[in-house]
């Protein structure tokens, strides 16, 4: 999708909304695309109908039109533009030859800029949706390094360890998820170092990157098995967010760490009773090994926190617990600092990436008690399964603000009507990042 700021008379297709029509109904009357007000409040609403409007010519191609006065219309007419164009069939025989949206943006000088600005980071979101969508005999832990290093310019550096690297490590957590596996494992780190960014401040983002999650030898039900595609999601909106950072040029100090493998049965498969040690040195008693994300975010954690990360926030499709309690549609989090916490908030509100937070209470501890290790990474309760994972990877968040991102909408398994959203990636988390690192630079 293609954003120009430039007369809407100069459109194939002018954009409106119409009351008339029920929620998401769009109708063409020659050049006026009417669309039905989607029933939601405020700009949400706004972001939904220029989903539908884009998605009703995704086919067809061509300009449309809408008129902006504010930067809130601007941010939720870009974004829900660029929903409604988004074409999941990466592998059809047509897509490379599908035609071209573009949308022309009639708003005040003044706001041309913003609306460039949310082109970068809707093209890092499609980029984002891509890598999810991608099967995973395409999209391996080393062709998803392979993507970051692509991602690589001024003050963005990027590099990709393998399985020697990560056992030289100690990374017991990520080599062990990593060992059933023929697909070499990867530790992402991309470095975004730009001039005149604080001293004192570090944005860690940390992102969970399994390629391909059957359960290992707790393994899942086959219904739907191959969603498990979308398990590298997190991974995918650091990555992303990251280099979208990078090219708005915004004077802060990043570091990602992605940790990516597959979870797969093997001989040398980890299994249920194995005790691991991660590289802070504390050890984790397997219960169930599909219980792995927090396995490899456990290492990562720690790599960020160690390599100089002041504030940190990990994003991980974790739990089927927060898919139970949230659905396809908010993201639980949870936040040890509240001066942190008010940053998310704020930076989730301003994103449109809808986000819940979850307590943290040193009582929680419990659930994750072994008598064998320090911690195990499952309980057979069946309780507070979100809280627990929280829990345990706050064992290797080390010292300073963290906050954790369980993030059930980044994959969907079915249509949701507003951004007119397919089945497969959402992008969920890219915008939310940028707007978070907006507010550590204010």
């Amino acid at each position: 999708m293609l954003v120009e700021t430039r007369e809407a008379a100069a459109a194939d297709v002018r954009a409106r909304l119409d009351p008339d029509l029920e929620p998401g109904e769009v109708r063409r009357d020659g050049g006026d695309l009417r669309v039905g007000a989607p029933g939601l409040p405020g700009l949400d609403g706004l972001r939904t109908a220029a989903a539908h409007a884009a998605r009703s010519l995704r086919r067809a191609g061509g300009t449309v039109a809408w008129t902006a006065t504010t930067a809130g219309e601007v941010r939720a007419i870009v974004e829900g533009t660029a929903y409604g164009a988004y074409d999941p069939g990466l592998y059809k025989q047509r897509y490379d030859g599908r035609p071209e949206l573009t949308l022309a943006l009639d708003a005040p000088a003044d706001l041309h800029e913003l609306a460039q600005r949310q082109e970068v980071v809707v093209r890092h979101l499609d980029a984002t949706r891509n890598l999810a969508n991608r099967p995973p005999n395409d999209l391996t832990p080393a062709a998803l390094a392979d993507h970051a290093r692509s991602l690589a310019g001024d003050h963005l550096s990027v590099e990709a360890h393998g399985r020697d690297w990560i056992d030289e490590q100690r990374m017991g957590g990520l080599a062990s998820v990593a060992a059933g596996s023929a697909r070499e494992p990867r530790l992402i780190v991309m470095r975004h170092d730009p001039p005149g960014a604080r001293e004192d401040v570090t944005l860690g983002l940390v992102g969970k990157a399994v390629t391909f999650d059957s359960g290992g030898i707790s393994l899942k039900k086959a219904l739907r098995m191959q969603d498990m595609k979308g398990d590298m999601s997190g991974g995918a909106a650091v990555i992303e967010a990251t280099a979208a950072i990078a090219e708005l040029g915004l004077p802060l100090r990043v570091l990602t760490v992605v940790a990516a493998t597959e979870n797969v049965q093997g001989n040398a498969a980890y299994k249920p009773g194995d005790i691991l040690r991660i590289s802070n040195g504390k050890t984790i008693e397997i219960i169930n090994t599909d219980a792995e994300g927090r396995l490899i975010l456990a290492d990562a954690l720690h790599y960020a926190r160690s390599n100089g990360a002041t504030h940190i926030a990990d994003f991980a499709t974790l739990t089927g617990a927060m898919v139970r309690a949230l659905g396809d549609l908010y993201a639980g989090w949870f936040c040890n600092d509240e001066t942190f916490a008010a940053a998310v908030e704020r930076a989730s509100e301003r994103s449109g990436d809808l986000a819940w937070r979850f307590p943290l209470h040193p009582r929680y501890r419990r659930y994750i008690d072994s008598d064998f290790a320090d911690m195990k990474n499952a309980s057979d309760l069946g309780e507070g399964g979100a809280i627990l994972a929280a829990e345990l990877l706050r064992e290797f968040a080390g010292d300073g603000p963290w906050a954790h991102f369980d993030v059930a909408p980044a994959y969907i398994a079915r249509r949701r009507p507003d951004y007119a959203l397919d089945q497969g990636g959402t992008g969920y988390g890219v915008r939310l990042i940028v707007e978070l690192a907006e507010e550590l630079i204010k």
